[in-house]
């Protein structure tokens, strides 16, 4: 199995890099007030990716730490019952 993962990882590596060399062309990203920014596009590509995925994280984090307080006062609750209780 670990074999197998391994074959994977690599065929995804060659896939990528394939992908990279292919498109390595500059492009021109266009802005408001004549603003351009030029750069290959597999490196914009990923640019984006990274943005969309620290996006992703930052929105998933205050749902992150409503959960571990809410965990932390359960486990509160749940010693000060155990102690009343005597056990």
């Amino acid at each position: 199995m670990r074999y197998l993962i391994g074959l994977l990882k690599i065929a995804l590596f060659v896939f990528l890099l394939g992908f990279a060399v292919k498109n390595s062309e500059l492009v021109t990203l266009r802005y408001y007030f004549g603003y351009q920014w030029q750069m290959p596009l597999v490196l914009i590509i990923l640019i984006f990716l990274a943005v969309g995925a620290a996006l992703g994280v930052a929105a998933c984090l205050g749902y992150l730490f409503r959960q571990r307080r809410e965990l932390q006062k359960m486990r509160q609750s749940l010693s000060t019952t155990k102690t009343t209780l005597g056990e």
